[in-house]
């Protein structure tokens, strides 16, 4: 067994057994149904759902803000890193701003945004960028300051033009780091999304969860958040499947 597949079974088997461990705790009552019912009930209840299809409409509305955020969140991050990477005296200004950036209670915003924009996906999808966008502009930047110098002597010497240089050499060396801020972005974008709908929202997810939790339905709430898990870890898997595909195919050549 290669080293990564043991890395891999040994999680798998440590998510196995803390599933199980709560499993366990609940059935033996050590843990009460108000409080949280085990995963297999949530399971359960989750195929219930799917099935009945109760949650196409939440689960579309929630994916297509996801989606427009994680978009303009990659689409406006990576030139803006780019263009401040090249500016050293604006980089100065920003990198306290962009260090600090997460501190900000962004949330309190939201309010804000439905008056402005409406009670529609708008408000969610410019929270969700705002929470994606500094973290791909970061990655960018690291990705951008570790590119080896002997890199870029080459493509002087090759008399290679700025976009050339940026397309051919800079951005291929700094692949592990923008795949990086890719991912940091769905999950900042996933949290400002399901955490909008908690506040203020007609529809969606996290709406469905706040439904739930207020009319103590403990079995659709946990269902829902389990789906919520799910989907964001299994996209994460799939973006980190895709950088290490990516980072092999470009070790052997």
């Amino acid at each position: 067994m290669s080293r990564s597949a043991a890395v891999a079974a040994a999680r798998l088997a440590l998510l196995a057994g803390a599933v199980l461990a709560l499993e366990l705790l609940c059935r033996a009552g050590v843990i009460q149904p108000l409080t949280l019912i085990p995963p297999s009930a949530m399971a359960a209840a989750l195929a219930g759902l799917l099935w009945s299809g109760e949650l196409n409409a939440d689960l579309i509305h929630t994916g297509g803000a996801v989606a427009a955020s994680l978009a303009l969140a990659v689409g406006l991050g990576l030139p803006l890193g780019v263009a401040v990477h090249g500016l050293p005296r604006l980089r100065r200004a920003l990198d306290p701003l962009l260090a600090a950036y997460y501190a900000v209670p962004t949330f309190v915003f939201y309010p804000l945004l439905v008056a402005i924009l409406g009670l529609n996906q708008a408000p969610l999808i410019v929270l969700g960028t705002a929470f994606g966008l500094p973290a791909m502009m970061m990655a960018t930047l690291n990705g951008l300051d570790r590119v080896p110098p002997v890199l870029l002597r080459t493509a002087r010497v090759h008399r290679l033009g700025r976009l050339d240089t940026l397309a051919s050499i800079v951005l291929p060396s700094a692949a592990p780091f923008l795949f990086t801020g890719c991912k940091l972005a769905l999950a900042y974008a996933v949290i400002g999304i399901i955490a909008g709908e908690f506040i203020l929202a007609d529809a969606g997810l996290g709406h469905a969860i706040s439904f739930a939790y207020d009319g103590f339905e403990n079995r659709t709430m946990y269902a829902v958040m389990l789906l919520v898990l799910g989907l964001a870890t299994g996209l994460n898997l799939l973006l980190h499947l895709w950088e290490t595909r990516l980072m092999r195919r470009r070790a052997r050549a």
